[in-house]
């Protein structure tokens, strides 16, 4: 491979044509000829370059006390997760949507789609989405093929996640779904093919969910799900699924999840694993309701798909098998307590909650939120996410102890 050139001498004078060059050189011409001005030093053997980049690397400070949040959490994860997500049976570069997976990475799948549907309080669930945003647009696309079509406009919050914002804007523009953002439902949702709400919305607030005169969508934190009422009032729930044993990973990869009452699972994108026998009577599982454009005729397919998350739904479900229901509830009421109380010492110290209700995530009010951020920094804590110049959302998590509370407190 090492002689192997990706273009012609004719496509490489095709290409400089159409850029207004004549030769390779004339387009690196712009390229400074001493190279010394970038003080490069002398060429290092491979053992030397090593040791280098270990001491380059030392400078890196990572070992910052986090109070970050927004849709990526610092969570705790046992170590049998990893160990066992990256085994050979799992991890592998084959991708698993054709037929003939193992059933163990099928019954994997089943698994975690019956732990969503026990979360949500739905009736069926999908083998997983690509993010939390892509769930929250292909539930939009999902309402608008519910209404054949006859409702174009989609009624969204404008307190979603920023980032899930975006991505539905992106897929509500390639289908012609208008999309009206709203603070308040307006009389009229009845003329939407649905609405979206995050609970507990981006801001941490916990919102009443009542029942709509349209197709509902919840966008909800399966974490908060540990200790609150799962919003069953809702035709479609969607989320996230980071905060179930996946690392924050600089915010990715993760996946999505989407759930639905049975009325609408036709019209389920993604594809579902199904439980059943085989010839021999024995519990075989299978890949079924397989309405994507690999399956079906292009315009009936539900969505263009082509993978799901499995290996990081897979982590997701050895998360919840370990924690147990208990332990899973026991985060949740640990994080919320943590989180209630950081409210009230940086209440003792003047600094507003804005909040009213929330789980574990809230914004508080401060005269400048960078300088309040900066000093923070300043003493290895990442004190939130800065919303506006006055407004910082904080998220506290099991893995924040009281130390760390009085730390912030007392870097302030």
């Amino acid at each position: 491979m090492k002689n192997f050139t990706a273009h012609t001498d004719e496509i490489r004078q095709e290409m400089l044509e159409s850029i207004n060059y004549k030769s390779i050189e004339d387009l690196y011409k712009q390229i400074p000829v001493k190279l010394n001005e970038f003080n490069i030093s002398e060429p290092l053997s491979e053992m030397e370059t090593q040791k280098r980049i270990k001491q380059l690397a030392k400078k890196n400070k990572t070992e910052y006390i986090s109070f970050l949040g927004g849709g990526v959490y610092n969570k705790f994860i046992p170590a049998a997760v990893n160990y066992v997500a990256q085994r050979f049976e799992f991890l592998t570069a084959y991708t698993p949507y054709q037929p003939e997976i193992s059933q163990g990475t099928l019954q994997i799948i089943y698994e975690y789609q019956t732990m969503i549907c026990r979360l949500t309080g739905m009736d069926i669930a999908n083998a997983s989405m690509y993010d939390g945003g892509s769930a929250c647009a292909e539930a939009v696309l999902m309402a608008h093929r519910i209404s054949k079509g006859k409702k174009n406009k989609a009624l969204i919050s404008n307190t979603i996640n920023p980032q899930y914002k975006e991505v539905i804007k992106t897929y509500a523009w390639a289908q012609d779904i208008e999309i009206e953002w709203f603070d308040e439902i307006p009389q009229n949702a009845s003329e939407y093919c649905c609405i979206l709400i995050q609970n507990p919305d981006y801001y941490g607030e916990i919102n009443k969910i009542e029942k709509s005169d349209t197709i509902l969508i919840v966008c909800a934190d399966l974490s908060a799900l540990s200790i609150l009422e799962p919003p069953t009032k809702a035709d479609i729930i969607v989320g996230d699924i980071q905060s179930l044993g996946i690392s924050m990973n600089f915010g990715g990869p993760h996946a999505g999840f989407m759930a639905c009452k049975n009325a609408y699972m036709r019209q389920l994108p993604g594809r579902l694993v199904g439980r059943t026998v085989d010839a021999e009577g024995e519990q075989a599982f299978t890949l079924t309701i397989q309405t994507r454009e690999q399956h079906i005729k292009r315009e009936k397919a539900t969505s263009n798909i082509c993978s799901n998350q499995s290996l990081i739904a897979l982590s997701a479900t050895l998360y919840l098998s370990l924690m147990g229901e208990k332990g899973f509830k026991q985060t949740g009421i640990i994080s919320a307590n943590l989180a209630h109380k950081l409210s009230k010492m940086l209440s003792a110290k003047g600094i507003q909650t804005i909040n009213k209700n929330f789980f574990n995530e809230f914004v508080i009010k401060v005269p400048d939120a960078d300088k309040f951020l900066s000093r923070l920094k300043d003493n290895n804590i990442l004190g939130g996410i800065k919303i506006s110049s006055d407004k910082i959302l904080v998220a506290v998590t099991e893995m924040n102890s009281e130390e760390e509370l009085e730390m912030y407190i007392k870097s302030l």
